[in-house]
């Protein structure tokens, strides 16, 4: 049978989703289940033991010997502890046992996860706590159980906690809003989310002898080589038969998991490439693209390749990021940020596009916290990467028909007067209604936004967190004045052209690559927070610890350990990379100068002792000589720099190996790529970007 007649076959065939539950669940427990869903209850023990039961025998069936609570710490990355399904019953004989008690809940160590002082040391103990919402399945020899994780005294310790929060709070707003507009029908309301992977794929053994890729998961040193990607030659472009390979593979894994992997395609930098799922709501998406990080790693390695997701991999060429894509949809199948036919729809439809820039407007540097890592700041700003300034690109249709309720005027010089919302006169918005700025870090792209300023490797729990709560908070506070309008259409006028007109600052369709968006952006009063150094301590303003308290999002202390943790890591993350760059310069590069030095200085005694002209000769391994000088000068600047640290807050330390860290370890890197140039290639011990990006 050939994979295109196997793959509605294998979809999901290693996924305990509803039709696999049906078959191994009674009815009664899964109607249970279902009401679960809806109404957000806890399942009763008996049920759960139920589910548990037929779990077991489905995973059995596929292969599996033990279980894991699969959780996601504040490590971004995901975490599990396998424990077997073998319960003895004596005389030496056991059998293959799995509780509801056990499905429900787990106790991992959580004092070995970030915490941001949520747990000391001592403090060992940690809860996992199944998520119904999420699918179990198998993979390996293990059944996954999706689940949170939280603290002995109940706070949380992941990132799927508050993505789950934040999905509910924003539901409940846009239902009020709903009602308003007279729909009845609508139960709930979803973020649907549809991440989109951007990796390189590099040949395992010229990994292998990149120490800075192998600890930091990017080039530290590297001379750009002839040719990058000026001729846009790569992107779109036929894909080499291992890449495709790879590609195949990776897929059918994706799919066994029911992950909706839909498009591939070569990115921009050669040796980059892109997958691009189907959406699905935010949480499944969130365990999705965590599992499909997972998995790109583990095929890679089946085809002698490595996947690498750090940021920026390579400078000079373009930066992988992973542009999330995010709108609201009913659970009627209704997607809110589409317009609409009639004027009463689209009369919706730009309310909810009101919120949606208030809200971005308010909340501009939480957003941007909501990606600010060490990996990020080396992407943002360059080449295919939004500029660190939060804006939204709505395109000339939407730009149009804001400024026409801004002003009060006609709408492309109609003649029927100034456009008010909810009458006929409102026009049918086109469902394109723009071109696409790749510059944008806030793109309305037809019937969603795409965020665009995520990195590849970063978990997407935090930036829809983010994205859900702003958007309930606006939405709340347009129903708390709509509910107690006496004439709703004008009071909906009023509301959406009061957003428009006091957050049309946010707007920006040009250029955000152009310095003179900087100088405009000053002056609009938006933030330019460049690094994560200048962004996470705004993580913690009071407008953003009172907007997720408010919610329920965060509690205050959840809020303040989050930050802790990010700048923590930003630190260790610098540390890293300093001391992994003194690490090769001083058992590397320093030599091969050296060496490359003294055979140039061989050759010139040779020369004059034949009488030989050796001023091209002299005047090389003067450069060289000189260039090692200042490189050795400049090692132990950063040496001394990464040696004493001064002891403060997070923050003072964040700062400090920024702004001297970072700097130094820049400097060094100008010196190394120009040495890299004119050492000879049998002498430099490690692989060249040439030959990294053009191997596979």
């Amino acid at each position: 049978m050939e994979v295109k007649d196997r793959i509605p076959e294998m979809f999901g065939s290693m996924v305990f989703n509803e039709a696999a539950m049906a078959q191994y669940v009674p009815i009664d427990a899964m109607n249970a289940w279902r009401q679960c869903l809806k109404s957000g209850h806890a399942l009763t023990l008996e049920v759960a033991n139920d589910i548990a039961e037929g779990m077991k025998t489905w995973a059995l069936s596929k292969g599996a010997t033990h279980y894991t609570h699969w959780f996601q710490p504040m490590t971004g990355i995901t975490a599990e502890k396998h424990d077997s399904f073998v319960t003895p019953v004596g005389g030496g004989k056991i059998m293959m046992e799995f509780s509801g008690k056990e499905l429900v809940r787990g106790e991992p160590d959580a004092s070995s996860f970030p915490s941001g002082g949520l747990r000391a040391t001592f403090e060992a103990r940690g809860y996992t706590a199944w998520d119904p919402t999420s699918f179990a399945f198998v993979k390996g020899t293990s059944l996954y159980i999706p689940t949170a994780f939280c603290s002995y005294s109940g706070e949380a310790l992941d990132k799927k906690t508050p993505l789950l929060r934040s999905m509910e709070c924003v539901s409940k707003e846009a239902l009020r809003i709903l009602r308003l507009f007279g729909d009845t029908t609508t139960k709930k309301v979803i973020p649907q989310v549809g991440p989109e992977q951007e990796y390189f794929l590099v040949d395992r053994e010229l990994y292998e002898k990149r120490e800075d890729l192998k600890l930091c998961g990017r080039t530290l040193f590297g001379a750009k080589p002839p040719k990058g990607q000026e001729l846009d030659d790569h992107y779109f472009g036929a894909i080499k038969p291992r890449v495709a390979a790879f590609m195949r593979e990776l897929d059918e894994e994706l799919w066994k998991l029911g992950i909706l992997s839909k498009t591939k395609h070569n990115e921009a930098a050669p040796a980059q490439h892109e997958m691009a799922p189907i959406y699905s709501d935010a949480n499944t998406a969130c365990d999705h693209n965590q599992l499909a990080m997972e998995i790109m790693k583990k095929v890679a390695a089946r085809h002698n390749l490595v996947c690498l997701l750090h940021e920026k991999p390579f400078a000079g060429v373009n930066g992988s990021g992973k542009h999330d894509n995010w709108s609201l949809g009913t659970d009627t199948g209704k997607n809110l940020f589409s317009p609409g036919k009639t004027p009463r729809q689209n009369a919706q439809f730009l309310l909810f596009l009101a919120a949606f820039l208030q809200g971005v407007d308010e909340y501009q540097e939480l957003l941007r916290c909501s990606v600010a890592f060490a990996g990020n700041d080396h992407r943002l700003g360059a080449l295919e990467a939004p500029p660190a300034i939060v804006s939204v690109f709505l395109g000339t249709e939407l730009e149009g028909i804001v400024d026409s309720i801004i002003h009060d005027t006609p709408y492309l010089e109609r003649e029927t007067g100034a456009l008010q919302i909810g009458v006929d006169i409102l026009p049918t918005i086109p469902l394109d209604t723009s071109d696409r700025n790749r510059t944008s870090p806030v793109a309305f792209t037809g019937n969603k936004f795409e965020f665009r300023m995520p990195g590849s490797s970063q978990s997407i729990a935090g930036p829809n967190t983010v994205l859900n709560t702003i958007m309930a908070e606006e939405l709340g506070r347009f129903a708390d004045i709509l509910e107690q309008a006496e004439d709703f259409d004008t009071a909906l006028h009023d509301v959406v052209r009061k957003a428009f007109t006091e957050h049309k600052r946010i707007i920006f369709s040009g250029n955000g690559y152009d310095d003179a968006w900087v100088m405009e952006a000053q002056g609009r009063g938006l933030a330019n927070l460049v690094s994560a150094a200048d962004a996470l301590p705004a993580y913690v303003l009071p407008k953003n610890v009172e907007l997720m308290t408010r919610h329920g999002v965060y509690t205050e202390h959840e809020m303040y350990a989050r930050n802790e943790v990010h700048m923590e890591k930003y630190c260790h993350v610098v540390q890293i990379e300093a001391k992994t760059m003194l690490d090769m310069i001083q058992h590397g590069i320093v030599g091969a100068a050296t060496a490359y030095s003294a055979a140039l200085c061989d050759g010139i005694l040779a020369k004059k002792a034949c009488g030989i002209s050796c001023r091209s000769e002299k005047a090389l391994a003067e450069t060289i000589s000189e260039l090692t000088d200042s490189l050795m000068e400049k090692t132990l600047e950063l040496k001394t720099a990464v040696a004493t640290v001064p002891s403060g807050t997070a923050e003072e330390t964040m700062i400090y190996y920024h702004d001297v860290v970072v700097s130094r370890m820049n400097r060094l890197r100008g010196i190394v790529d120009q040495l890299e140039t004119l050492v000879d290639s049998s002498y430099w011990p490690y692989p060249t970007y040439y030959d990294l990006l053009f191997s596979v």
